[in-house]
């Protein structure tokens, strides 16, 4: 049995119960949100995983960090190095894109330096070995060799995938008839919509959705149904097609739990701020529960080179709203590859969104870390606060650049510091009781 259908036969698995452990709450809890759907724990049956994560609903809000390799930037080491920075940073999933150099050995090599549960793309694959290795067009693709990519990445241990399968011949009539700003910026659904449009055939992943629940129920996989119509700029935010993929993404989600296998949904992308939280109560509703998995989201188009910084506010809003898992957004986000030091400030931000959002949320522990740095600052405590942060290294390094020898205090209030002051007018106030 897969582990969606151990739960929902009372029993409580291995991986419940280690992930139960590591999230501080009860085995049979957890349990419980598996056999319903509204909590995944993405596990490949070929893998002994360090340090998996459950995701949905009622657990800390989780961040995934994307790697990968391009045509233009083919090393593989380099992706390794950004993995070793994420999971310092505090990743708590990876997910692999690659599409350039020996894509392969990209993904065999970080599922073997990989903890965490790793996700892919496998249509990527599929697409760029279409025109790289078998010398023709995209669209030209056999639904053979698309189920091929699946099932390698599968065989290979990735834990979880991300699928187009909600772009339906009855969705695109939709985009046809709407004229969007930035059309389609999902890599993944546009290579889905040109060879649909090109063979005037139903979306292959969807019309054998049956096959797809086979490789995921055989290998443990859990799928993340990919919203390839998803919104690229706030104009677009929340318009039919949209909408009507996550209806199609709602269905297949019964079917996959009909199957015994674990779903996610994934989520827009470009949302202005006062249309998130409705953004996520629509999947919450369509979509019967199931764990949402959004990218940022952004709730503003003009700030490259801070995109971080915009995907940390959208993804506070949208995961104290219910949002579950937060796709990290790096500040080389629509302008180039990310660096080694753009994939740990985008973690940070990410986790920064994540914890803002579990304090209102109520995730046991979430408030208590805050308290314990307010009772560092009041004791100027300044080692306690630097182990407090979520940035240990930063924090360190900007103490000792303002000079952490010359005064209890920081460099910006030094003897005027308020804390000082308080702590001595609390004194002649205790002299005089």
């Amino acid at each position: 049995m897969t582990l969606k259908e151990k739960a929902a036969h009372g029993e409580i698995s291995e991986e419940v119960r280690f992930c139960a452990e590591r999230e501080g709450v009860s085995a049979e809890r957890l349990s419980e949100g598996v056999a319903s759907g509204r909590v995944v724990i993405p596990w490949n049956r070929k893998n002994r995983l360090e340090k998996p994560c459950a995701i949905g609903e009622g657990l800390k809000t989780k961040i995934n960090a994307n790697l990968g390799t391009s045509k233009d930037a083919p090393d593989p080491e380099k992706e390794l190095e950004k993995l070793r920075v994420a999971l310092e940073a505090g990743a708590d999933t990876i997910m692999d894109l690659s599409t350039g150099g020996p894509i392969d050995e990209v993904r065999k090599l970080i599922r073997e330096h990989c903890p965490v549960p790793l996700g892919t793309v496998p249509i990527y694959q599929a697409a760029v070995e279409a025109v790289e290795v078998k010398h023709k067009a995209i669209v030209e693709m056999t639904v053979d060799e698309i189920f091929s990519a699946i099932l390698k990445h599968a065989e290979d241990g990735v834990d979880f995938m991300t699928v187009h399968c909600g772009i339906t011949r009855e969705v695109l009539t939709r985009l046809e008839n709407k004229e969007r700003v930035l059309g389609v910026v999902s890599r993944g659904g546009s290579f889905i919509i040109e060879w649909m449009i090109y063979n005037n055939k139903e979306n292959p992943l969807y019309e054998n959705f049956d096959r797809l629940l086979e490789i995921a129920r055989e290998y443990e996989v859990t799928l993340s149904l990919g919203d390839g119509i998803r919104p690229g700029c706030l104009a677009d935010a929340t318009d039919g097609p949209q909408i009507q993929e996550l209806i199609i993404l709602g269905e297949l989600t019964q079917r996959a739990w009909e199957a015994g296998v674990q779903v996610m949904i994934e989520g827009p992308g470009h949302v202005p701020l006062n249309q998130i939280e409705a953004n996520i109560k629509l999947e919450k509703r369509l979509c019967h529960g199931a764990p949402f998995y959004v990218l940022g989201p952004l709730p503003t188009d003009i700030a490259p080179g801070y995109d971080h910084i915009v995907g940390a506010i959208g993804g506070a809003i949208a995961a104290a709203a219910g949002a579950d898992f937060l796709c990290y957004v790096t500040p080389a986000e629509h302008l180039r590859l990310p660096s080694v030091e753009d994939v740990k400030e985008g973690v940070i931000a990410s986790k920064i969104a994540a914890h803002v959002a579990d304090i209102a949320k109520g995730i046991p522990g979430a408030f208590e870390k805050d308290l314990a740095m307010a009772r560092a600052r009041a004791a100027l405590d300044w080692e306690a606060q630097i182990k407090l942060s979520l940035d240990p290294e930063k924090a360190r390094r900007y103490r000792i650049e303002g000079g952490a020898s010359k005064s209890k205090a920081c460099t910006m209030c030094g003897e005027y510091c308020a804390i000082k002051v308080f702590s001595r007018a609390q004194k002649i106030l205790k002299g005089r009781s």
